[in-house]
């Protein structure tokens, strides 16, 4: 029998390629103004490239320590003591990743046995189930509903069973751009807290927050991260996506756990970019403490500009995303909308939808505002036109 031709069962058959790569793809087709995949279109730091070519030129091309170089992992517990109030062990607290999406799936590998339940807050990123899937774990889902988009806290403890092993948090929380609160953590911790149940907080966008009371993290609540791993983003704070580098926070005996999966999957991040990240943040921390009023203004910009249009703009707390209400536009189901937005109008974006397991009714789409002042201009007024 010919076995030239083997086709695997998948253990993933309902994915196919992300939103997001398909409607970047369809903007790059129709020269449309791409505010749908989360990236900026301006460069990062000066300084911060400087040091990645210094690093290479002296010859740091080797393989990094497993875990992170040891400067970029002390830059990143004086930042996480100066912010949160918590110093976490540089040695045996912080792993230094191949961007957010390694350290959120290593960390679910390393917890999620099979028929553990594993809790998240839908819209949610789509990274988070296949990860939950490939580990045998069974998603359960609490909707959040627009515009306020918050927990339910009385219904989150109905969803608690002696099989649930992880709860998966964001904050800021991507697509909705709303932020947990102080009080929220003290529901959370209220409701697991007799339970061997660990959290996973997605904090990639940490420093993009424009709550009065600044990010509230998980690490700054002393029960909660005694049992949680706290994730972040370079890629987001200094505009460089493309470096994929991020990293987790997470007690001793979590992170031995993450580690070996870590090890095994990508060994260690490249080492120039590390080096090149601890000298930014020691040399310019300005940049983090300065960027909620960076992106504030992007924001408050492209508001105002789309204030002008038919388009109902929900409230921004958090992360460099817009939504939008549709609903005066367009009778279209929300990802139809997006295509014909893309194809028609010029302006891709992402519809909210896909973020969801179960049917989302609503009108929203989600909008980048990590763009230059010309290119949110352009596309705000292509959207004053619907």
């Amino acid at each position: 029998m010919s076995q030239t031709h083997l086709i695997p069962e998948s253990k993933l058959p309902a994915l196919g390629t992300t939103i997001f790569s398909q409607m970047s793809a369809l903007a790059q087709q129709h020269n449309a103004i791409n505010l749908s995949q989360g990236f900026p279109d301006f460069d990062g730091p000066d300084y911060l490239k400087s040091r990645l070519a210094h690093h290479v030129s002296t010859g740091a091309n080797q393989y990094a320590p497993m875990a992170g170089v040891q400067p970029l992992r002390d830059a990143i517990v004086a930042k996480t003591a100066e912010l949160y109030g918590y110093r976490p062990d540089s040695t045996t607290g912080v792993t230094v990743t191949a961007g957010a999406t390694e350290a959120l799936y290593a960390a679910i590998t390393a917890l999620v046995r099979p028929g553990d339940e594993v809790i998240c807050f839908d819209p949610s990123y789509d990274s988070y189930a296949p990860a939950v899937t490939l580990a045998g774990g069974v998603m359960k889902r609490i909707a959040l509903q627009p515009p306020s988009f918050r927990v339910d806290w009385q219904a989150f403890a109905t969803q608690l069973s002696s099989r649930t092993r992880l709860v998966i948090l964001n904050t800021p929380h991507n697509p909705s751009a709303t932020v947990w609160q102080k009080s929220d953590y003290a529901s959370l911790w209220q409701a697991i807290r007799a339970q061997e149940i660990y959290v996973l907080s997605d904090e990639v966008y940490e420093h993009i927050c424009f709550a009065d009371d600044g990010h509230a993290s998980v690490l700054a609540h002393p029960e909660l991260r005694a049992r949680a791993i706290a994730v972040s983003s370079f890629g987001k704070t200094f505009h460089m996506t493309g470096w994929k580098v991020g990293y987790c926070v997470a007690p001793a005996e979590l992170t031995a756990e993450i580690r070996k999966v870590h090890q095994y999957l990508t060994f260690a991040v490249n080492t120039p970019a590390q080096l090149a990240l601890a000298d930014m943040l020691n040399a310019e921390p300005e940049h983090y403490r300065q960027l909620p009023a960076f992106y504030r203004a992007r924001r408050d910009r492209f508001v105002q500009a789309l204030s002008k249009s038919r388009l109902k703009v929900l409230p921004c707390e958090g992360t460099y995303f817009l939504l939008a209400d549709y609903s005066a536009v367009s009778d279209l189901d929300d990802v139809a909308f997006c295509q014909w937005l893309t194809t028609e109008v010029g302006v891709a974006a992402i519809p909210l939808s896909v973020f969801c397991a179960d049917p989302f009714p609503h009108k929203l789409i989600r909008l980048c505002f990590a763009k230059q002042e010309a290119t949110l201009d352009a596309a705000a007024e292509r959207l004053c036109q619907l």
